[in-house]
């Protein structure tokens, strides 16, 4: 019994052997160059065994999308692609080669190519890929035509497939809801054991900014699905195994984002500065009530497949600028917290305040008037007369208050939910400030009548502006303007709601009645002020104007600025327009645009 187990150990030893020798020399040997076919096949096979594979075309990334709050899609969009796979377009029957070459006729005419162009592309292919037209950098989109006269055509390595687009081709894309890229950087330092672990790949598309960045932990979703195309070492289709979709098969993803954006509201404004048009700024409307953010418009327009510049498409709206005279609502308020000045009180405004280089806008002043009368006619002098009678801890209190100094869109500063660290939707927000960061800073009267005008080292943000207007109207309770409603899976089920919340009054809040004083100020400002010119319209609104001046590549520019409400005696909508870097003494676009924006808003009102 024993012999007999050591035979056929040695045996089954010497068969191993034998295939293992077998299969070494396939792999090493190289071929001869026989002509017939048979010969040709055992040529290289370790080269065809590496070409002998799989080919991968990804249809869709499996990233979540966005929707409006009215569940309109924001994001994503799936629409018929060609799609060319590899394939040896070599044929020993003749009769088959001229079919082949029929059909590819056909498909050059589809495509409105010759037959050259096309033969000519898709011989250089290494790789799977989608047909694209000219310097279009998505793929092509069939037409039903297309799609109809494709299905009746038989080539190996063509198919129409369903390609997920993720910028809906209808609407321009949104600052606020950000961009996707490759950034295999940022990818190391953030996902380190993802990419160990294989769930994310350096290549991924990525979100680089808005809520693309900030929610992209969960937006990557569950994995990609893709269209599998099996070949041999010859490139030839392998029969029996064609085309093969697969998909992470996770029925609760990809989630779904439900924004507080009103889609139809954003792209009638968006068409409407752009006839203007506005060149640099922001336009920012909100909900009166709760400070939703409705509308969040940036020019320059962000191009989410032409990354080139991403200073000059950054979100405007929440990058802080010098704000100019719509300060002078932060500084009324601080005068009035502080008591050093009424309602009552008369200043006199001859043009010329007598220091600190500080003159009035208006030559030769505004003559005798009141507090209001000081914030409707946005007089410099009133302005820096109060300042002066204010200490520096006084005003920035106010200012703090206010949400000025700190980012104001809706943040957490703990986990929640399936956020496992604090979440602030609006990343890139920039926090605004009203004097420099530093301990050694004199704030002397000089530096006090400058800055009470939204000048020298004072900036705010478009939604900082808005969300002002929201504080005065809910009395002083200041609001954080959110982005978010809730976060959905792929089937409708919940995953979080984010509620609309305010922020916390660690140094406190201005009074009701300081509020109240101060819409009193804004109605005026359009009824006879510097906003009268916007008086009419279909709704009556009240407002702040604010032109500040800067400085740009060593050129004088202003900053043009209104922020306001309406309509005016309900009021529903908080609306900042910035219009930057305009040349000195031109009108103020901020101002027209906030009227057409109101009247917009009007018409359009639910």
């Amino acid at each position: 019994m024993k012999r007999r187990i050591v035979v056929m150990g040695l045996l089954f030893l010497l068969l191993m052997t034998g295939v293992i020798a077998r299969l070494a020399w396939l792999q090493l040997t190289p071929g001869y160059g026989h002509k017939n076919t048979a010969a040709m096949s055992r040529s290289n096979w370790k080269r065809m065994s590496v070409m002998q594979r799989e080919r991968n075309l990804v249809l869709d990334s499996g990233r979540g999308d966005f929707v409006d709050r009215y569940n309109n899609p924001i994001t994503g969009e799936t629409y018929y692609t060609l799609a060319l796979f590899p394939v040896n377009k070599n044929y020993e029957d003749a009769e088959k080669e001229r079919d082949w070459h029929q059909a590819v006729r056909q498909l050059a005419k589809l495509l409105s190519v010759t037959e050259e162009q096309l033969i000519g592309w898709w011989g250089e292919l290494r790789e799977p890929s989608f047909w694209h037209k000219g310097k279009d950098k998505l793929p092509y989109r069939l037409s039903e035509r297309q799609l109809g006269e494709l299905t009746k055509l038989h080539l190996n390595g063509v198919r129409a497939l369903p390609y997920r687009n993720r910028y809906l081709t209808a609407f321009a894309a949104k600052q606020a809801v950000g961009y996707i890229s490759q950034h295999p950087e940022h990818l190391e330092l953030a996902y380190a054991k993802e990419l160990e672990s294989g769930k994310r790949k350096k290549d991924e598309l990525i979100g680089g900014s808005g809520l693309e960045k900030s929610l992209d932990d969960l937006l990557h979703g569950a994995g990609a699905t893709s269209v599998s195309y099996f070949t041999d070492g010859q490139e030839r289709p392998l029969l029996g195994l064609n085309y093969r979709v697969t998909g992470p098969g996770n029925p609760y993803y990809p989630l779904q984002v439900q924004t507080t954006l009103d889609l139809e509201l954003q792209n009638k404004i968006e068409a409407y500065v752009d006839s203007k048009p506005l060149q640099e700024g922001a336009v920012v409307v909100l909900d009166a009530h709760n400070g939703d953010i409705l509308a969040m418009i940036s020019r320059p327009q962000m191009k989410p497949l032409q990354l080139d510049n991403e200073k000059e498409w950054a979100n405007h709206a929440i990058q802080a600028a010098v704000p100019g005279s719509i300060f002078k609502l932060v500084t009324e308020a601080a005068a009035l917290e502080a008591g050093v000045t009424n309602e009552k009180e008369r200043f006199t405004c001859n043009g010329e305040y007598g220091k600190y280089g500080l003159s009035c806008w208006k030559e030769g002043g505004h003559g005798n008037l009141t507090l209001q009368e000081g914030l409707a006619q946005s007089c410099n002098i009133v302005f820096a007369t109060i300042a002066e009678r204010l200490s520096a801890e006084q005003l920035q209190r106010t200012a703090t208050a206010l949400g000025i100094g700190k980012p104001a869109g809706w943040h957490s500063e703990r986990s929640f939910g399936p956020f496992h660290h604090p979440l602030r939707l609006l990343g890139e927000e920039e926090a605004g400030r009203l004097f420099p960061a530093l301990a050694s800073i004199k704030t002397d009267g000089g530096v006090m009548a400058q800055s009470a005008i939204g000048q020298r080292d004072v900036l705010m943000t478009p939604l900082q502006a808005a969300n002002l207007v929201v504080t005065l109207l809910n009395h002083g309770r200041v609001m954080e303007p959110r982005l978010v409603r809730e976060i959905r899976y792929a089937n409708g089920q919940r995953m979080v709601s984010l509620p609309a919340k305010s922020a916390p009054a660690d140094g406190g809040r201005i009074r009701p009645a300081t509020a109240r004083k101060l819409l009193r100020g804004m109605e005026a400002v359009v009824d006879h002020g510097t906003g009268r010119s916007i008086r009419h319209g279909h709704w009556a609104v009240a407002g702040k104007s604010g032109t500040a001046e800067i400085t740009k590549a060593g050129a004088p520019r202003v900053n043009q600025w209104f922020t306001g409400y309406g309509p005016a005696k309900k009021p529903r909508y908080a609306v900042a327009v910035l219009a930057e870097n305009r040349p000195p003494g031109s009108g103020n676009q901020a101002t027209e645009l906030f009227r057409g924006v109101m009247d917009i808003l009007a018409l359009y009102a639910r």
